[in-house]
């Protein structure tokens, strides 16, 4: 009952002042960089080393990627139904409150604000820290100064209205596909890769690869962020059109770039070589370029980290207004500025939590949380459409294809490869697991001592 009381407060579609008083500003184009801009960060220059590693080919490489680009495309088409059936803002957490009730929905946004995206700012915010100290430089000690300044920037930009933000966020995508396209280009034509092209796809006979779960973990950290476009629904022009265009073509964009910039790699470091690069991108454009290439490469990583935790910030500060506005959190961060239509209240909590994280320091901790945390979210959010599909019959006007066997296999695939993490991770990810449980009993409180504001 509690469920369809929250249902027929904000979606009432005879009565819009029930819903929240986002403007809806961001065009097509706005969203689909909002897709880009949310999933490439620092992975793609990071962790494909990683992978190598993890794996025993450049062809198993290659395969690991590309098949975990169309799951994730799978989850992205799932995420267009659910967001043109529900065009608001907050996302993950109204799907998962309406479907399965506002215990559901409470651990969501519980765990989005301790750690996946408040963790995933603080780790990617890191990254930036490090790639700008290189860039200028600087010595360690201004890795934290950095880190703080970075998240403090990308948190002032968005007080002022998502139109700002956007333009802003339009152009670091852009920036970001550029240093992409660079990367592409110097590995594949400028080094040299008909020399290695041999042996791109050949066996290491040096490494046999630890199991699928040990290199998909880095692959779907590097797609992660495909579900923040929906936080941003209600701030998005004709919704249920642009929302499913938006997720298609910007994800289509990201594998595209992400099997490209393998190649590159594979083409001028070899699969052994890769997997012993730490910094894959930076070591194929000194290659290339020498160093002006590793301080191109390095400004391309800084723009494309901070984009990153731009986005995240800004889609996870509309779920804390929406659980405000529900009173599930703290009726202050219900409020939108009346000028700028911004929950800056929620924005600048969840920038101050990150800020917490990032000074405590514990990068790999936080995004070994931020991923378990982020995909096993992802994979109960695609579950609640078909509850949707049970009791909703408005559809919005786009449907997944393949339905039920598509969104079938994204839960079952994630699904295994959030309990293998579990049994391979135990310390790391059973902590994830706990914070997310410690919000039933906070759930409880909650409700007994402020029962009076929930509808």
């Amino acid at each position: 009952m509690l469920a369809a009381s929250f249902h027929r407060r904000h979606y009432d579609p005879m009565n819009p002042s029930s819903r929240t008083a986002y403007a809806r500003s961001l065009r097509p184009r706005d969203a689909a960089l909002v897709v880009v801009g949310g999933i490439i960060g620092g992975g793609i220059f990071l962790n494909p080393g990683i992978v190598a590693q993890r794996t025993e080919s450049g062809l198993a490489l290659l395969l690991m990627w590309v098949a975990a680009g169309v799951l994730t495309l799978i989850g992205a088409l799932c995420y267009a139904e659910l967001g043109a059936r529900r065009p608001h803002a907050g996302g993950s957490y109204v799907y998962l409150r309406e479907a399965f009730g506002p215990l559901a929905g409470f651990l969501f946004g519980w765990t989005m604000l301790l750690v996946i995206y408040s963790g995933s700012s603080a780790a990617v915010a890191t990254i930036f820290a490090s790639y700008t100290a290189a860039l200028f430089g600087l010595q360690s000690a201004w890795a934290l100064p950095l880190t703080v300044g970075g998240l403090v920037f990308v948190s002032a930009i968005n007080l002022f209205g998502i139109r700002l933000g956007a333009q802003i966020q339009n152009l670091f995508a852009l920036l970001k596909l550029l240093a992409v396209a660079v990367l592409v280009v110097c590995g594949l034509f400028l080094a040299g890769a008909g020399a290695g092209h041999g042996q791109l796809l050949a066996a290491d006979p040096a490494r046999q690869g630890v199991g699928f779960i040990g290199a998909a973990l880095p692959v779907l950290f590097a797609y992660s962020g495909f579900t923040y476009l929906n936080n941003l629904a209600g701030e998005v022009r004709e919704p249920q059109r642009t929302l499913p265009r938006a997720l298609a073509l910007g994800m289509g964009l990201v594998i595209v770039a992400y099997a490209l910039v393998n190649v590159a790699y594979l083409a001028v470091l070899g699969h052994a070589g890769l997997a012993a690069s730490t910094a894959p991108a930076a070591d194929v454009m000194q290659q290339v370029a020498g160093p002006v290439g590793a301080k191109l490469i390095a400004l391309g990583v800084a723009i494309s980290t901070l984009g990153f935790c731009n986005i995240t910030l800004v889609a996870g500060a509309r779920v804390l207004q929406v659980m405000g506005e529900d009173g599930l959190f703290f009726r202050a961060v219900a409020r939108l500025h009346p000028r700028w239509r911004t929950p800056n209240t929620a924005l600048l909590l969840l920038s101050g939590w990150a800020i917490v994280l990032a000074l405590s320091g514990s990068y790999g901790q936080l995004l070994d949380y931020a991923t378990f945390g982020d995909w096993l979210a992802c994979a109960i959010g695609v579950a609640t459409l078909f509850w949707y599909r049970r009791h909703d019959r408005a559809s919005g006007g786009f449907r997944v294809p393949g339905y039920p066997w598509l969104p079938l296999l994204f839960v079952a695939a994630v699904t295994a490869v959030v309990l293998l993490s579990l049994r391979d991770n135990p310390r790391n990810s059973g902590i994830g697991l706990l914070i997310m449980l410690a919000g039933v009993p906070v759930y409880a409180l909650w409700r007994h001592l402020f029962s009076r504001t929930l509808p």
